[in-house]
């Protein structure tokens, strides 16, 4: 079965995220590290982490799913979404290993 591949951006809700991480937001940064390294494991996340981009951080990771449906869905899903927004687009090529 062919697979499509997304680049997924992780937007934080605000530019010094990283540093002004409350105990409850570094919770659900972690849960979304969990949640992402099981999927990881199944061979759907192929690489993530943090962007140290100079404008502000986020995250960014490159998923493989059979349907945009199925990633919306592992999105849906994501503990980070509880204080992040997301950006996801399709990789029109993908040169891997």
């Amino acid at each position: 079965m062919n697979k499509s591949y997304y680049a997924v951006k992780i937007i934080a809700p605000r530019t010094d995220f990283v540093q002004t991480m409350t105990d409850d937001e570094k919770a659900v940064m972690q849960e979304h590290s969990t949640y992402w390294r099981s999927y990881m494991d199944k061979g759907m996340v192929h690489v993530f982490g943090p962007v140290f981009d100079p404008a502000g951080v986020y995250g960014f990771g490159v998923v493989s799913v059979t349907d945009e449906n199925e990633l919306k869905d592992f999105l849906a899903n994501d503990p980070a979404l509880k204080i992040n927004t997301v950006e996801y687009y399709p990789m029109m090529a993908v040169i891997k290993n």
